[in-house]
């Protein structure tokens, strides 16, 4: 056998100026097969790390997903806000351990900004209830002395080159609007977060009352003509909001989740909706499930496609080996002989296939994982192959071989009169 593969391997690179083609497209069909497989998984544990250690999420009644989107991921917009009277209440729930109220609309060169209180940095926890950690400086305290204070999350310090004690100037909305800054009322870094591989990374982070201080000369989405409050004067009026956008909701036990969820569903004073996170979440990844599955299965056409490729090229190659392969019968070799021989070679292209596709794999996530994270804050991994990957692998490889057993029948079935005297 071991000669076999030996001899399987000196025919492949006689003839690698064709077969390298065929492990060109191989490569090619496996790097999208586990780019789209690496992609998802890393999308899902990315958005399943973003938040944990919080039971409820609560925002105006809508989409459980569109609540979480926007809430938690800060994608979107929501569709009304809820007034903090309500979230007094749910508080007051006996159920209720804590409520962290959430503000969002406004941003800085394209970073959303949060507003919400000092108690954001100290219950807010993701991946395996990891809490939140200061790499510089220290959270807003909360008061009007600091009202102007700013915490940064990891990627927007470093585009942004921010640094402790820098100034910054928020923008009203999605920004990109003549006249739409918060200019008068600028902010200072007091703040930065290390690193989390969550959407807090690229969130500036304010106090709330500072939220209702650069919007107190506003109306209407702009600003009030001919009223402008200086950010000192801003500090005299009364700054506890009134409204925010949802809330982070912890219970004192886990058993209580589902009373808590239907009180706050069937509160009286205004229309609202709590939601589990993993509930919300698994209803997202059903959502896009079937998308998922078609770019799995056009991957997998790929696959096959560059597998019948490699069918083609032995095919086509095998009425000129004839007399190779009859050379080898007339030496002692027997037909099942001949069969491996093709057989192998096969394997062995598409075992090179494979490799070279996965080492391209790393390298693409490699290159691109920071620029994938900056834009989209979804971390890529450099790591081994997952089971599903390796399914994925193993799969490609079995039928890699299937495929080269179509070229060995077909030189099985050659006669040895026919190989040494082929017609033409």
């Amino acid at each position: 056998m071991t000669g076999l593969l030996a001899l399987a391997r000196a025919s492949a690179w006689n003839r690698r100026g064709t077969l390298a083609l065929v492990v060109a497209s191989i490569a090619l069909a496996t790097l999208l097969l586990l780019s789209v497989e690496r992609v998802r998984t890393d999308v899902r544990e990315n958005f399943s790390r973003a938040v944990s250690g919080t039971d409820l999420v609560v925002g105006a009644r809508t989409g459980a997903v569109q609540l979480m989107l926007y809430a938690v991921f800060h994608l979107g917009g929501a569709s009304n806000n809820i007034r903090t009277a309500s979230l007094e209440a749910i508080a007051q729930h006996r159920a209720v351990a804590w409520v962290v109220p959430l503000s969002l609309g406004d941003s800085h060169r394209g970073f959303p900004v949060l507003g919400t209180t000092p108690a954001f940095f100290e219950r807010f926890r993701y991946g395996e209830r990891q809490p939140l950690r200061l790499a510089q400086g220290a959270a807003f305290a909360g008061d009007l002395d600091g009202l102007y204070g700013a915490v940064l999350g990891a990627e927007v310090a470093r585009r942004l080159d921010h640094r402790l004690g820098s100034r910054l100037v928020l923008s009203h909305g999605a920004g990109g609007v003549l006249g739409a800054e918060h200019g008068d009322k600028p902010f200072t870094v007091v703040g930065i977060l290390a690193p989390t591989g969550t959407p807090v990374d690229r969130t500036v982070h304010i106090d709330l009352k500072a939220l209702e201080a650069i919007h107190l000369d506003w109306s209407g989405g702009a600003p009030i003509k001919g009223l402008a409050i200086p950010a000192e004067q801003a500090r005299k009026f009364d700054l506890q909001p009134r409204q925010v956008t949802a809330a982070l909701v912890g219970l004192k036990g886990r058993a209580a989740v589902f009373a808590v969820q239907r009180f706050v569903n069937e509160y009286e004073g205004e229309p609202l909706m709590a939601v589990l996170p993993g509930v919300a979440l698994d209803e997202l990844w059903t959502v896009v499930g079937a998308g998922e599955r078609a770019l799995l299965l056009l991957a997998a056409l790929v696959a096959l496609v560059s597998l019948a490729g490699l069918v083609a090229t032995v095919l086509a190659g095998l009425n000129e080996r004839r007399r190779e392969l009859a050379l080898l019968r007339a030496v002692g070799a027997g037909p099942r002989h001949v069969l491996l021989l093709l057989a192998a070679e096969g394997t062995l292209v598409t075992l090179a296939g494979l490799a070279l596709g996965l080492l391209a794999s790393w390298i693409l996530s490699a290159a691109l994982g920071p620029w994938v994270q900056a834009q989209y804050g979804v971390a890529l991994r450099v790591a081994a192959p997952t089971a599903t990957q390796a399914g994925l692998l193993g799969a490609v490889l079995a039928a890699g071989v299937l495929a080269s057993l179509v070229p060995g029948w077909r030189a099985y079935r050659l006669s040895l009169a026919d190989g040494l005297s082929p017609r033409t």
